[in-house]
């Protein structure tokens, strides 16, 4: 299975610290999948501009065929202005539109206080959606105070992480089980 991990910010550090504790987890936990962390703070990503997202190159070219070819995507987004940042929307702007589809899509949002919980639900969800991706029931909401130098200090938090990734990884493998038998039920 492919898996990619999205840290859809090029500032700030906390989005960085939860996709990389994701990262090490998958490794540890599922060592015979394939394993992608984009971050987008190390990357050079150009613009959209409404072009083949295979008419790109160098980074963009990177991000965009490494999130087609993925089985499972997992986001981490900060909330900026009770919204997505436009580095992250950018990247959804290179992609076509059912880019997700076939795809397990899970979320986890890192923001200033508990007020930007909607963001979540109000915009990412929404996208994912148009972009026909299988959204994880349940996203990893992380506030600031769980943080501390660049860890993650609550339990709940690592506990919730945990349980993302099991549920991504339950129903990317079922989903693919479903989809081959369904392929494979065409007969030609």
């Amino acid at each position: 299975m492919k898996i990619a991990l999205l840290s859809g910010s090029i500032v700030g550090s906390k989005t960085q610290t939860t996709m990389k504790i994701i990262q090490n987890k998958i490794v540890a936990q599922y060592p015979e999948d394939e394993l992608t962390l984009i971050d987008l703070k190390e990357l050079s990503v150009e613009f959209s501009d409404g072009r083949n997202y295979l008419d790109y190159s160098g980074d963009t070219l990177h991000v965009t065929t490494t999130l087609m070819e993925a089985d499972m995507i997992l986001i981490g987004s900060p909330t900026f202005q009770a919204s997505i940042p436009a580095t992250l929307k950018n990247v959804f702007d290179l992609l076509p539109q059912s880019a997700f589809e076939q795809k397990i899509i899970g979320i986890a949002m890192t923001a200033g206080s508990p007020k930007h919980f909607l963001v979540a639900e109000m915009q990412l969800k929404p996208i994912i959606n148009y972009m026909k991706g299988n959204l994880v029931a349940n996203y990893v909401f992380i506030e600031d105070k769980d943080f501390y130098q660049a860890e993650i200090t609550n339990d709940d938090v690592l506990f919730r992480i945990d349980k993302l990734i099991e549920d991504a990884i339950v129903l990317t493998r079922a989903y693919q089980q479903v989809w081959q038998a369904q392929e494979d039920s065409y007969d030609f």
